[in-house]
């Protein structure tokens, strides 16, 4: 009978045939279940973060451009503060079902709250009550955004994620466009419950629930490894360990951040229809359609094109839609222009956000991969914080031209550092310890 490092490796090895055994067996039903939790939560949650209904909304309620950009900074404030915090309370768990299912539920009472504050208080508590629940719609969205992905990496094998995505994206982005057009045309331009955009979130809080009941279904592994319980404050000290460990990694890291600050240019999309087409609810239900649906349905596009090739060059070709589609919206002064801008723009914006949340799934071993997620989520964050702040700022002391100007700045910057310093982390050996 053997013994020592042989036996110890065999039973390593044992548990990892098992490990991924137990993924094959019950691959069927978990991409179902993340199909349908994708297409009811995206398509409630598209309309919490669409540029479209909620800035238009706080500009109505405030009739501020710079209140727009803070609404939607204080929303990525949260986001930005909780993805570690999310790390580290999942990587020690061989399960983390559980947590996903507090943390998705905490995110939908924001939700709630938001139709609430709408339907309840006076313009200037709403805007106020509006800017503390997306503070904490973030927060929670940040930690679900950890435990998900990390959840996604353990049930779904990585050469067959970008056709789920693209999937659950499409279908998504098909009922979401609808639901956009009528609550655009029938319950903001009817201003129905006496609230228009609170009854759109109110039915957004709707069917966010019944996504996150999908993930009843999922059967989670328990992976053979995983680390062990640790302070907070350590897994801080070890993030330089990390960045020199995977200079890749690192590089992803900045290109994600410099990409995301193009975003700062999102609430004010909407702002510049305004000034240029008029806002009817008409009009923000056809170009909320249309953002939509362009952003999930192109995933299929997307999600192919991710599993051959890797998502590097899904990351580089969706950043360069969105900086074309800017400059047609830019360039448009009719309705059809802008609708045609919309459909570039969500279909770069979806791309862009498929590429960069599943291309750090990539990088280095399994054990770290919570905090590899959180570490890049919050630099998205972070920058996404301050980007639309300082993106009302601009808008407000100089021109929303310059403000586009500046955000693709940005984007091009990105474009150039991840062609010539990343490559495709898929052609690398993965580690699974």
């Amino acid at each position: 009978m053997s013994s020592g490092p042989d036996s110890a490796a065999a039973a390593v090895a044992d548990s990892e045939r098992d490990y991924q055994a137990f993924i094959e067996r019950n691959l069927k039903r978990n991409y179902v279940a993340h199909v349908f939790h994708g297409l009811l939560g995206q398509t409630g949650f598209r309309l919490v973060n669409a540029p479209t209904f909620l800035p238009a909304y706080v500009l109505l309620l405030s009739g501020s451009e710079f209140v727009v950009g803070l609404a939607r900074s204080i929303q990525y404030l949260g986001m930005f503060l909780s993805p570690m915090i999310a790390a580290n309370l999942i990587e020690h768990r061989r399960r983390v079902l559980p947590v996903g299912f507090l943390m998705g539920g905490l995110m939908r009472i924001q939700v709630l709250g938001l139709a609430l504050a709408g339907l309840l208080l006076s313009p200037e508590r709403a805007v106020q009550a509006i800017c503390f629940f997306l503070f904490f719609f973030g927060f929670f969205t940040g930690m679900q955004g950890v435990i998900f992905n990390y959840l996604m990496s353990k049930v779904i094998p990585v050469e067959r994620r970008g056709r789920l995505m693209g999937l659950r994206n499409a279908l998504a982005g098909i009922t979401a466009a609808v639901v956009a057009y009528l609550g655009g045309e029938l319950l903001v331009e009817n201003n129905l419950l006496g609230d228009g955009y609170a009854a759109t979130f109110l039915l957004a809080f709707v069917l966010t629930s019944f996504g996150l009941a999908m993930l009843m279904f999922v059967r989670e592994p328990q992976p053979p490894d995983v680390r062990p319980p640790s302070q907070l404050m350590d897994r801080f000290r070890e993030l330089p360990a990390l960045f020199r460990e995977d200079r890749a990694y690192t590089y992803y890291f900045l290109c994600r951040a410099l990409a995301t600050m193009g975003r700062m240019a999102t609430p004010f999309y909407i702002v510049f229809a305004r000034d240029t087409i008029g806002l009817s609810g008409t009009n923000i239900g056809l170009l909320s359609t249309a953002f939509v649906a362009a952003n999930s349905v192109s995933n299929l596009g997307w999600g192919v094109m991710a599993d051959r090739t890797g998502y590097r060059a899904v990351f580089v070709f969706t950043l360069v839609l969105w900086i074309a589609s800017v400059g047609a919206m830019v360039a448009s002064d009719s309705l059809t222009g802008f609708t045609l801008a919309f459909v570039g723009i969500g279909a770069g914006m979806g791309g862009f956000q498929m590429a960069a949340q599943n291309m750090v799934l990539e990088f280095g071993s399994r054990a770290d991969l919570p905090v590899r997620i959180a570490v890049a989520n919050s630099a998205q964050e972070a920058v996404g914080a301050v980007g639309p702040l300082l993106g009302g700022l601009i808008a407000v002391f100089f021109s929303l031209d310059i403000l586009f100007g500046v955000a693709i700045a940005f984007q091009i910057a990105a474009i150039a550092l991840v062609l010539s310093r990343v490559d495709e982390p898929r052609h690398r050996t993965p580690r699974s310890g």
